[in-house]
């Protein structure tokens, strides 16, 4: 509970964030448009004096429909976008499991830790990144599978808001995720076509595989 309280108290923050945002968006387009709050205001059916609150952060009771529609008024236009938030490394043995791939990799690779998928206010990281002289390939580790469709939707999502065309899902060699993985059979190969040990045999001479993979380890 304490975690998920924690997550809360920090999505209440980037909502006040988000009203005082918008609020100065507000303040610069009427400035920019010689209008006023009243005028404002009477476009979107808000007296004057809610826009002014609006427009100095002070209204915390803001709807997503008004942000909108008084952005609109001033020739703009509202983005929200929701997007899973960063996952810490979670225990010992995924450490361990990103430890052991560390450990085969060719000396000329550089290794990169808990690296962003893109940036602020994206929250999303890989587990790591192997860096090569001229590619990069993030790696998403697994000490237990559970839900694999949940973990293929969320390396899709990463590869594509990352601009990743290559991944590697790193899994723990466990007699549990070895029946998970024979489980799926070829429903798994279409997103990570290409062999986990041969991957493997390229990255400790130093080469990229050509295609996304799952790497049993």
């Amino acid at each position: 509970m304490p975690t998920r309280r924690r997550a809360i108290d920090t999505g209440a923050a980037r909502g006040r964030a988000s009203v005082a945002y918008i609020g100065r968006e507000l303040t610069d387009g009427i400035r920019n448009q010689g209008l006023s709050y009243a005028a404002v205001g009477r476009d979107v059916g808000l007296s004057g004096v809610q826009v002014g609150r609006v427009a100095r952060g002070m209204a915390p009771d803001l709807t997503i429909l008004q942000a909108s529609e008084l952005l609109a008024s001033i020739g703009q236009e509202l983005s929200i976008r929701a997007y899973p938030t960063g996952r810490p490394l979670r225990d010992r043995p995924q450490l361990a499991l990103l430890d052991r791939l560390r450990a085969r990799l060719h000396s000329s690779l550089a290794w990169r830790s808990e690296v962003p998928v893109t940036g602020p206010p994206d929250l999303r990281a890989w587990d790591a990144v192997i860096v090569g002289l001229t590619w990069r390939r993030p790696i998403e580790a697994e000490s237990r599978l559970g839900d694999v469709q949940a973990l293929e939707r969320r390396v899709a999502l990463k590869q594509r808001d990352g601009n990743m065309d290559q991944v590697i899902v790193l899994v723990a060699d466990t007699r549990h995720n070895r029946t998970v993985l024979r489980s799926l059979g070829a429903a798994l190969t279409g997103q990570f076509p290409f062999p986990g040990r041969r991957a493997l045999e390229l990255l400790a001479v130093g080469v990229p595989p050509d295609a996304s993979s799952v790497i049993l380890l």
